[in-house]
């Protein structure tokens, strides 16, 4: 993995947790924090004992405030803004690969490109001081990459989504909820990463290979794939968890899931 103290990564149990690690800084997202976690999303394919992945922020104020804006001082050319583009979206597509459930924890202000990771995360529960949104009309003067917008307005809704970029305001926890842009509200930060390790924990006993296609499916609708879904059919339907499963149902006990 990329060499920063500024994201950290610990596994237990097959939960995997990757902490933004910059509270001073409400953890904004140096370009390093981004390979970072790229590394991290690219070699979780390869960890056969990984079962969930959990992101969250350090410290009591932001889940993250978007990327840090000292980043953006030697951008003098137009190259230097297709690369940043290019660069969050590779990150946010590993994310978005990654085979086993992934839960964002959000407390506190999660923008811009905090936001994005969130938005890519499978599952999002919220503490009731979070805030979301991409406020950059008002700050920076940018843009989101073609990727981004579609994976948001899908989420949602493009005139909800014009609407936040539009007035630069931020989401709170309330509408959040209602909006299904987190599943639950809990008190505080602490809470919300207990909810999200007890999600994790239920997860872990559900079969592999259901949400692993599941999420690839949803993948491929969302980038114009075209929609061939054989691959994911024959891999579960001919799975020795699929046969587990039949077997378990029937004699009445809990399957035992090996995600082949």
């Amino acid at each position: 993995m990329t060499d920063t103290d500024d994201l950290l990564w610990s596994e237990e149990g097959g939960v995997g947790v990757v902490t933004l690690n910059r509270p001073k800084a409400r953890n904004a997202l140096t370009f390093a924090m981004y390979e970072a976690i790229r590394e991290i999303c690219v070699r979780a394919a390869d960890n056969a004992n990984l079962r969930a992945v959990i992101v969250t922020g350090s410290g009591d104020k932001a889940f993250a405030a978007g990327t840090d804006i000292s980043s953006f001082r030697d951008f003098s050319k137009p190259q230097d803004a297709l690369d940043y583009e290019a660069r969050i979206d590779r990150v946010l597509a590993a994310l978005e690969a990654v085979p086993v459930p992934t839960i964002a924890a959000i407390s506190g202000a999660c923008t811009g490109g905090g936001a994005a990771i969130a938005a890519c995360c499978d599952l999002r529960v919220g503490a009731r001081d979070m805030r979301f949104g991409f406020p950059i009309a008002r700050t920076l003067g940018n843009c989101l990459s073609n990727n981004n917008v579609a994976r948001l307005s899908a989420m949602l809704g493009p005139h909800r989504f014009k609407e936040i970029i539009f007035t630069s305001r931020l989401i709170e926890a309330d509408e959040a909820l209602a909006l299904g842009l987190v599943s639950e509200l809990h008190a505080d930060k602490a809470s919300v990463l207990a909810r999200a390790h007890e999600l994790a924990e239920a997860l872990k006993s559900h079969a592999p290979l259901t949400m692993r296609a599941t999420k690839e499916a949803l993948r491929r609708l969302r980038t114009g794939h075209d929609g061939d879904d054989h691959d994911l059919i024959v891999e579960c339907y001919m799975s020795e968890d699929f046969r587990e499963g039949i077997e378990a149902f029937l004699a009445k006990r809990k399957p035992e899931w090996k995600g082949k």
